[in-house]
């Protein structure tokens, strides 16, 4: 049987990155657009942008320059960051694939197969908010603590842990560090001021999209920095609130609905 090497890019600024994503990203930059991208790649417009935004969040940096019309036309084009992944994930795969076909002749007939040894290379979650940043502070009491994580210059998500979580994640002051939060534990509140609630997150953002079906919506939030925000909320609320893209809202959730996880 043959083996194929699924590798994903890590790093210090790159975090999890897998083969899907990076396809996505080279069909945008060769097609010139998100839409004909996603197209080449059999991704629907939505599909696309969640994934793209994800990996924004995640590396903390614009992958993709969206270009106005103009003498040159408009455009959407990779960023200098978006090359070096593409570049470093490209080199990795190879190197990886070298390495798995010598295992794959050392364990011949062994039973054992190559894959056992690099399945735990990537991470998938179906939390739809992933950050990356770094611990900045954590208070404890005897049973939990609180985990402060810096994702951007001006935002921190708190996350409340177990302390026994805390000691196996090895979770200190200064270490990388990703935040997990789904999308339907996200409160959105309109208006550059939230309201007093006991809630311990609050990130004040501008809504850059909004659709709605018939039941449910989909708020996804500029949180700056390049960083978004996703939130599902009822239809009847984003109609009420008057959810609407370019306007100021705020994404509210609570530190017991963030989970924390380490490369």
């Amino acid at each position: 049987m043959a083996i194929e090497a699924l590798v994903s890019l890590r790093g210090e600024d790159t975090p999890a990155v897998g083969r899907d994503r990076i396809r996505l990203l080279e069909a945008v930059a060769r097609a010139g657009s998100i839409a004909a991208g996603a197209k080449a790649v059999g991704l629907t417009y939505k599909a696309a942008w969640d994934a793209l935004e994800v990996m924004a969040n995640l590396f903390g940096q614009p992958l993709l320059a969206t270009r106005t019309g103009g003498r040159a036309g408009g455009g959407t084009t990779l960023t200098s960051t978006g090359v070096r992944v593409i570049e470093a994930f490209r080199r990795l795969e190879a190197e990886m694939a070298r390495v798995v076909r010598a295992l794959e002749s050392d364990l011949a007939d062994s039973g054992i197969s190559p894959l056992h040894g690099v399945s735990g290379f990537w991470m998938k979650t179906s939390a739809r908010n992933t950050l990356r940043g770094s611990v900045t502070g954590i208070v404890s009491d005897k049973l939990t603590a609180e985990v402060a994580v810096s994702v951007s210059s001006d935002t921190t998500v708190y996350a409340l842990v177990t302390n026994e979580s805390l000691r196996e994640l090895g979770l200190c002051v200064g270490r990388e560090a990703i935040v997990l939060i789904k999308a339907p534990f996200v409160i959105i509140a309109p208006g550059k001021d939230a309201p007093a609630l006991s809630v311990r997150n609050c990130l004040p953002g501008t809504v850059k999209r909004c659709e709605v079906s018939t039941v449910n919506a989909e708020v996804v939030l500029d949180i700056g920095n390049g960083k978004t925000l996703t939130a599902i909320i009822t239809a009847l609320s984003a109609k009420t609130l008057g959810i609407a893209p370019g306007k100021p809202a705020c994404a509210l959730f609570d530190a017991a609905h963030v989970l924390v996880a380490i490369d």
